[in-house]
């Protein structure tokens, strides 16, 4: 791939990027709807992770990963798809 993956890297980007299907494969395992429904079409990677409540930085990697032989490994993939909590009172 000629340019890595940075979180202001859309969702529209990702799927063109990955025109086999990773990236949408990535995005179910992480339980998000964004390569279906559209509705998030143009948002930023590390947008969409916070909307999901999942880490942006291990969303990042997992994506990054993509480019890698073999593609994330499970343990990435569970670290992004884990729901964090914060700011509750």
């Amino acid at each position: 791939m000629d340019a890595q993956i940075r979180g202001s890297t859309t969702i529209v980007e990702l799927l063109r990027r990955y025109p086999g299907g990773e990236a949408a494969r990535l995005m179910a395992e992480l339980s998000w709807a964004c390569a279906h429904c559209g509705g998030a079409f143009h948002e930023p990677l590390t947008m969409a992770a916070k909307r999901h409540a999942c880490d942006p930085r291990a969303v990042l990697e997992a994506f990054r990963s993509l480019d890698e032989p073999g593609g994330p490994d499970p343990e990435l993939v569970r670290r992004a798809a884990t729901r964090v909590v914060t700011g509750t009172t």
